[in-house]
C-alpha cells in the first residue's frame, strides 16, 4: 500500500508539473530574470532593447548556457544580495571576477555555501577563462584583480598585455630599453601589473 501510495504522488507531481509548465525565461519579468534558470536547464538572460519610439525595454531570453544539474529555478533576494549582484544584471559575463568587490563577497560563506546557482554561474564562467573559482576565492584574501591576473597566467589563458597604436623613431641604434626614442600614444597605456 505504502508503495502505491509513492507511485502515485510521484505519478502526480510529474502530471501537476506537466500541466502547469515550468519556468520559461521569455515569461519571466526584469525582476525575477537575471540569475534564474529554465525547465529546460538554460540559464535566463536580461536584455536591454531600444523601442523604435526610443524608450529602452527590458526583455528575458533563454540563453545557450546551461546550468549544472539545475531546473526551474528564480534565484532569491537573499542570495542576489549575499553574493553582490543586481536583480538587473544585463547579460552574462565572467568581468565581474576581476571586481575584488564581488570576489570578496561571492566568496563570502553567506554566498557560496548557501547560493548554489549562482556559484555554478560563476564557477563556470571562471573556469571558461582557465580560473577555478575555489583558488581564486582562497586568493581573494589579498589583491584580488592580482589573483586572478596570477590564475589565468599560470593557466596560459591570458593573452599579452592591451594593443595600441604607436609610431616609434629611434634616434639610436636599438641595443637596450633604455636608448632614447621618440613616440607618439594614440592611446592611455593601462598600468602594468606584477
Amino acid at each position: 500500500m505504502t508503495k502505491l501510495l509513492v507511485v502515485l504522488a510521484l505519478t502526480l507531481s510529474l502530471c501537476v508539473q506537466g500541466t502547469l509548465g515550468g519556468i520559461a525565461c521569455e515569461n519571466l519579468n526584469e525582476d525575477s530574470c537575471s540569475f534564474s534558470v529554465s525547465s529546460a536547464g538554460k540559464r535566463c538572460v536580461l536584455e536591454k532593447q531600444i523601442k523604435r519610439s526610443g524608450e529602452e525595454a527590458y526583455v528575458c531570453h533563454t540563453s545557450e548556457i546551461e546550468a549544472d544539474k539545475m531546473q526551474d529555478v528564480i534565484e532569491t533576494d537573499q542570495c542576489i544580495e549575499a553574493c553582490g549582484l543586481d536583480r538587473k544584471s544585463l547579460g552574462i559575463s565572467s568581468d565581474f571576477l576581476l571586481e575584488s568587490h564581488f570576489t570578496q563577497k561571492l566568496c563570502s560563506p553567506q554566498c557560496y555555501q548557501s547560493c548554489p546557482n549562482i556559484v555554478d554561474l560563476y564557477f563556470n564562467l571562471a573556469a571558461g577563462e582557465g580560473v577555478f573559482l575555489p583558488k581564486l576565492c582562497e586568493l581573494q584574501r589579498g589583491n584580488t584583480r592580482r589573483g586572478m591576473t596570477e590564475l589565468m597566467r599560470s593557466s596560459g589563458s591570458v593573452a599579452p598585455g592591451p594593443t595600441f597604436s604607436a609610431k616609434f623613431a629611434v634616434s639610436a641604434p636599438a641595443m637596450s630599453p633604455t636608448n632614447s626614442a621618440k613616440f607618439a600614444v594614440s592611446a592611455p597605456a593601462m598600468s602594468p601589473t606584477n
